[in-house]
Order: C-alpha cells, then structure tokens, then sequence
C-alpha cells in the first residue's frame, strides 16, 4: 500500500484555525463501521450511540506551553526553543530555530531572566538536549513564559491557553493535544456517566511526530517516532469488565487507541502497562482491544488516517473524507469530529 493512497484533496479554508463554542457544538459526523454508512449530527449527540455498559477510554495528557523564546546571552539574537522530552528533572530535548546558533555552550535567557539555559549536547537529527535553570519551580515558571505548541497549520493566535487542553488533561507532558477530547464538556461527560457509560483513563504523551510527514512511498517502510504511555490497573480492569459483559470498549483519539493497541494482552484481557510504543497503525493491522473510535479529520497522507482506515475500512474512511469535504466539514485538530461504531 503506498502513502499517496491516503492523499485527498482539502481545500486550505477547511482547515479550522480556532475552536468553537462551547466545545460541543461541532459537527459530529457518525459512521458505521460495517457498511459505512454516515450521518450527520452535532457533537453532542454522541451521547445517542453510546450505551449502558459501554466505556469510553480517554487520554488525560496535558500539553505543555513547550514553546519558549530565549536571547542568546552577550548577544540580541531570539532563538526558539520547543521542548519535546525530558529527560531529566531540567534537561530536555528541544527543537531549536535557528540551530545554527544553539552550539555546544551556548547559553540564554527566557522570560526576561525567570529561566535561562545552556546546550549540552547536539544529536544525530539535529535536536539538542538542554539544561535549564531557574529559582522557582521548573512548570510553574514554564507556564507563566511559554506558549502552545500549536501545529504548524493553525495560524491564528489563540487567545485561551485552556482551549488547546482536554476538559479531563492532568498529567503533563504533551507537545500536542490529543484532539480528539476537545470536543467534550464536562456537562456532557456527566450526561454519559449517568447513561450507564463509564469513563477510563490512560496516559499518551504526544510527540510532534505526530505532525511529521510520511516520506516514503511504501506504507510499511515508514518508522514510527516513540511515545511514552500509562495504561493503569483500574483502566485495564475497567476495559476487561467490559468486555465480560457484552459493552464496547471506545477510544476517544487516535492516541487513546494507539496506547490500547500497545498493551500486553493475554487469554483476551488487557494487562496494565507502562512504557514506550513506536505502534504504526494501517491497514491489515488486526485491532486487539477498540470496538469504537472517536477521532477527529485528519492530514492526508498521514499516519493518522492509516490508523483510522485500518479500523474503519480504506474505502469507507476515503469516502467519509470526501463527503466531509463536500459538507465543508472543519479540519485538524480544532475541526470536526468522527464517530466509528
């Protein structure tokens, strides 16, 4: 299977540059998974395919304001750094622009002085893995002086930092929101509690791999990037009891899915895990635990909608994005949703 089959044509316009109000007036479009047959709903409305007994399972990742701008001491040059893993408790590998003037050495300063900096090493690919320093605590500081890491497509300024995080995010360590969850209202995750619908929670955090092309023609030559997940013991359970009684285990995000999908499963139940997944999703692939997906529309040609064509079927999912297109459906990661069951 090549990449350029997963390739549609979007109109730049569709491509959703701010977030509706309130989070759960965007359009839903539904699909079934057997047929693929569509409906047209607001998102809302999920709560009507969802029932007793079902589950949804959630990613409570919390993205970072990874995006910070330091000036390079003895100089007046403005670096930005987009920090992308910890790797100790003030070390963390960044992407850096321009890279040419982050050596070995080098040291600045952010937020007019409450953190600064120094480059201790450069990698392979060109990131670089940096200290940083500061009197008060490390996120507190990070969040009075950094920005979301929004994705490159999304060109408008966002004006509350919170409308880039799930309604459920807690634990940080994202360098981007898993977008699927935008959708929903704490009102609304009331409303499908007391439907019967149980609620589990596990934790992705996701990398701005997440945005990177596929660039080889063959699916199946393309490597993964690594992402750290928890999927914790009440999760696990939660999902197995589930699936004992007759519910439907539903993914709410791709990132949701792909940490399911990576866990140890043994006589049919899903064990607790914790570690890193490279997982790539596509079609063939063999789902061991999702029976629904919650997602939103995804870039073409990537790793995103071979995941979901996997699931739903590469005929259906192309024909869904063309309908969404002729819909004017919105797009990425502020855009629209679908519902797979």
């Amino acid at each position: 299977m090549k990449t350029s089959d997963f390739y549609y044509d979007l109109p730049q316009e569709l491509i959703a540059q701010h977030p509706v109000e309130p989070r759960d007036s965007s359009r839903l479009m539904v699909m079934d998974r057997k047929t693929g047959a569509l409906e047209h709903r607001i998102f809302r409305d999920v709560i009507d395919y969802l029932n007793p007994g079902d589950c949804l399972i959630v990613n409570d990742s919390r993205v970072l304001p990874a995006r910070i701008f330091g000036v390079k001491e003895g100089g007046d040059s403005v670096n930005e750094f987009l920090l992308l893993t910890q790797k100790e408790q003030k070390v963390w590998e960044c992407l850096t622009k321009p890279g040419k003037r982050a050596k070995v050495g080098s040291r600045f300063v952010f937020g007019e002085g409450l953190m600064t900096g120094e480059v201790i090493e450069v990698l392979e690919d060109g990131n670089r893995i940096v200290r940083f320093e500061c009197e008060d605590e490390f996120f507190p500081v990070l969040d009075r002086i950094g920005q979301m890491p929004l994705p490159p497509y999304i060109t408008e300024k966002l004006e509350d930092k919170e409308r880039y995080q799930t309604v459920y995010s807690r634990e940080l360590g994202s360098a981007a929101a898993p977008t699927a969850g935008l959708h929903f209202t704490n009102e609304l995750l009331d409303r499908i509690r007391a439907k019967g619908v149980k609620i589990g929670y596990v934790t992705l955090h996701v990398g701005l791999g997440t945005f990177r092309p596929v660039k080889v023609d063959d699916v199946t030559n393309h490597v993964m990037h690594s992402e750290h997940y928890c999927l914790p013991e009440a999760t696990a359970d939660l999902i197995n009891e589930t699936h004992a009684h007759g519910g439907r285990v539903i993914s709410v995000g791709t990132t949701s899915c792909r940490t399911l999908e990576s866990c140890p499963v043994e006589d049919g139940r899903i064990l607790p895990s914790d570690g890193w997944t490279q997982i790539f999703i596509y079609p063939g692939y063999q789902f061991k635990v999702i029976d629904g997906l919650i997602t939103n529309f995804h870039l073409p040609e990537s790793t995103l909608i071979m995941l979901v064509s996997a699931f739903a079927g590469f005929d259906n999912v192309m024909n869904a994005y063309k309908v969404a297109v002729a819909e004017r459906y919105r797009f990425f990661s502020f855009g629209d949703a679908m519902a797979i069951l």
